[in-house]
């Protein structure tokens, strides 16, 4: 029987009513990149889960890179989170919102006026993308950023932290992995920069460090989380043989900052390569607060790991979109459903959104 999965944990300054956290997922719902009415029911469908983190959201235009994903830079954006975080917080959960800049991952048609792609280097991603107006298209390729840009980059960040917080959310998790910005500077294959954020591990992970701090200085530790995927490979992230060695660093030089989770993914029921134990166990090593483990988690590998201490919580994805009462389903050995609807990941509309039923 598991037991301390559903027990409550002091996370940050907030207590979790468990120690599910609901993984972050792409759904495509944000029209014209604002969250709405639809996004909220969903979200506080799902708010049996300790801690909820949303999906990919940009913290600016030019982080658009796919078609309606929602963003947190203008008014109507912290208007529409703030609705979620109502919805959310009314069942009792937590809430942070992901913030995911999507660099070179993207097409040029999908931006909105003015909007531009950028990333550390000019290194076209391998692979289509989506596009409603032209349907599959190859990836643009990428202007390499200017140091000018670097910094406005990070201010974006910091101000869609801060708006995070205006809008009631409790906090922000920088997406840092599956091959966006932030992972494409850690990356010696997505930044062939030759200035102090190219080269060395220490230069890679220089921009990711300096935006934790930064979205730290703002809105203060506790309230700041970052995903990593050490060995995945989502939007053409290749292998390179200092990984291991980058994400130590990085979970070192967090830990000084003092952000208070890391959440490292492992894709590998999905057919990436795993993420080896020992990596996991160096970045728990090298960081002294909390740590969050996603990837085709069940309900007794999840258990294990909690009572084991490889992680302070367990994320779940796919289960929470066909089960929106998941914590409970698992809390009670209520049968989960099998019925799940892949052509409806990243539609618009209600369908293979809200439509889930709940354990009758």
């Amino acid at each position: 029987m598991a037991d301390k999965i559903f027990e409550p944990i002091k996370f940050g300054g907030l207590e979790l009513k468990n120690r599910i956290v609901m993984a972050p997922m792409t759904r495509c719902r944000a029209i014209n990149n604002i969250p709405n009415d639809l996004m909220a029911i969903y979200y506080g469908q799902r708010a049996n889960a300790g801690l909820i983190v949303t999906e990919g959201t940009s913290p600016s235009a030019n982080g658009l890179g796919y078609c309606r994903i929602p963003g947190i830079f203008s008014d109507d954006q912290i208007i529409g989170w703030k609705k979620v975080a109502d919805a959310v917080h009314e069942k009792g959960a937590k809430i942070f919102v992901q913030l995911m800049h999507t660099g070179r991952i993207g097409h040029v048609s999908n931006l909105p006026n003015g909007a531009r792609l950028l990333a550390p280097s000019a290194v076209k991603a391998a692979g289509q993308i989506w596009t409603d107006s032209e349907g599959m298209q190859d990836h643009s390729e990428p202007e390499a950023m200017t140091k000018e840009e670097l910094e406005i980059t990070k201010n974006e960040f910091v101000n869609a932290a801060k708006n995070a917080i205006k809008a009631g959310l409790d906090g922000v998790e920088l997406h840092a992995a599956n091959g966006y910005l932030l992972e494409q500077f850690l990356s010696p294959y997505s930044n062939i920069r030759e200035d102090e954020y190219g080269g060395s591990i220490e230069n890679r992970c220089r921009f990711v460090l300096e935006t934790a701090k930064a979205v730290v200085g703002a809105i203060g530790k506790d309230r700041v989380g970052i995903r990593v995927s050490p060995y995945g490979v989502a939007s053409d992230m290749k292998h390179y043989p200092e990984i291991d060695q980058t994400y130590a660093y990085l979970a070192e030089k967090l830990n000084e900052i003092g952000i208070t989770y890391i959440h490292v993914v492992d894709h590998s029921a999905m057919g990436a390569p795993s993420v080896p134990k020992e990596v996991k166990s160096l970045i728990k090593s090298k960081f002294s607060n909390t740590l969050i483990l996603s990837g085709g988690y069940q309900l007794d590998a999840a258990e294990k790991d909690l009572v084991e201490n490889n992680a302070d919580l367990v994320a779940f994805g796919r289960p929470f979109i066909n089960n929106p009462d998941l914590v409970d389903r698992l809390k009670n050995s209520w049968e989960l459903s099998s019925d799940l609807d892949v052509n409806t990941f990243y539609t618009p509309g209600e369908q293979g959104y809200i439509d889930y039923p709940f354990y009758k």
